[in-house]
């Protein structure tokens, strides 16, 4: 019998441009730039055009698709008709965001085969993305949409829809550091299931929905919101006044251990070292909270990430269980201001540039995705006849 490779595990499927991730290493390389470099200091449109065409864009160049953005961010008739429906069914986020992307086939023309419209494609969608959460989380509080400002960046109209109000300077910054930092990450789950949808020659929309309902899954899209909510549990059984101290969260902790509890935010299937994007939106949330923010929450934090470091190394020294992009996410997104339920969606919206180049790439390489299976049922002799079955 051939040997099965469950899960795909270790087998390489393509040739990407896009993004290199060494566990062992704890590397992330996105375009060509370490994601400490690419992830503090670029805009969003900036890493867009780096991943659509392959290079840094020159000042009129990121300029051009800052407005194309902006020209593109409103939504159909039928999209908003849908999230107003879906809003008052109470539909979870990530099931309202998949199937918005869907009504999306209505407001933007099908690409033919030049690269050219292919780009205009995914840019037109990308840019919808925000406005299809923003929309959906204000309809979900009964409040108001707020229609995007083609003054502002992706980024910072993002913010702007959501909140209503000129988004803080350092808020945006955070937030594109975020954006940046998890664009693209390799050939996961969602990356993969857009690849092969669109290696069918199907659309781009459809590969668009297919890397959604992947990403929504809970083994792939992780647990940034359960990583802060341990920091909030051990604030409650705190006996301290105000503060969470190391020895309240090492009894929390080590009962939570004692159960068997998976400690969110802590390890990772790929690195095996501390996940490099963990340092990145580490230090976008210290300059976040440094300026503005609850600052005390970002000390327990700290105090709870350093007390759980050492307790699962001592619980677990045979495993390299190091803090993942989870807990800085979910530390650095409620410190902008966003509610948990936004946490898997924005994801998505920066996911979406990622996707988008691959689904570029694979249009591209043009060759159906089809692996082998083994099969592993019975073989039978001869088929009997329904009435002499026992």
């Amino acid at each position: 019998m051939e040997k099965i490779a469950h899960g795909l595990e270790g087998v390489v499927v393509a040739g990407t441009h896009l993004s290199h991730v060494d566990g062992e290493r704890g590397e992330l390389i996105i375009g060509g730039f370490a994601v400490d470099e690419l992830g503090p200091n670029a805009t969003f449109e900036e890493v867009l055009y780096l991943l659509w065409h392959g290079r840094l864009p020159r000042r009129n160049e990121v300029d051009d698709l800052a407005r194309a953005l902006a020209a593109q961010r409103s939504l159909p008739p039928a999209t908003l008709s849908f999230l107003r429906s879906a809003a008052e069914r109470n539909l979870a986020p990530m099931d309202a965001l998949r199937i918005a992307v869907g009504t999306l086939s209505l407001a933007v023309p099908q690409a033919n085969g030049r690269r050219e419209t292919q780009v205009a494609l995914a840019q037109s969608l990308v840019a919808r993305f925000p406005t299809i959460i923003a929309a959906y989380s204000r309809l979900l509080g009964g409040e108001a949409i707020v229609e995007p400002d083609a003054r502002l960046g992706h980024v910072a109209n993002y913010l702007y829809m959501l909140q209503g109000n000129r988004p803080d300077p350092d808020a945006v910054r955070a937030l594109e550091t975020y954006f940046n930092t998890v664009v693209d990450h390799g050939m996961n789950a969602s990356t993969f299931a857009a690849r092969v949808i669109i290696s069918t020659r199907s659309d781009m929309v459809s590969a668009l929905e297919g890397a959604i309902g992947a990403l929504k899954g809970p083994l792939h899209g992780g647990a940034p919101g359960p990583a802060l909510d341990m920091v909030f549990a051990i604030r409650e059984h705190a006996a301290s006044s105000g503060r969470i101290i190391e020895e309240e969260a090492e009894v929390w902790i080590r009962d939570a251990l004692a159960r068997d509890e998976r400690l969110m935010g802590f390890g990772h299937r790929v690195y095996k070292v501390r996940d490099p994007r963990a340092d990145v939106l580490g230090a976008a949330a210290t300059k976040l909270f440094t300026g503005a923010g609850d600052r005390q929450l970002y000390t327990d934090a700290r105090t709870v990430e350093k007390v759980a470091l050492r307790l699962l190394r001592e619980a677990k020294p045979e495993r390299r269980l190091d803090t993942n992009v989870e807990y800085y996410t979910a530390l650095l997104l409620h410190g902008i201001g966003l509610s948990t339920g936004l946490f898997s969606p924005t994801f998505a919206a920066a996911r979406a540039g990622g996707w988008t180049a691959h689904i570029l790439e694979q249009i591209k390489e043009d060759r159906i995705i089809r692996p082998s299976s083994a099969y592993i049922g019975e073989n039978h002799p001869r088929w009997s006849p329904l009435e002499g079955r026992i």
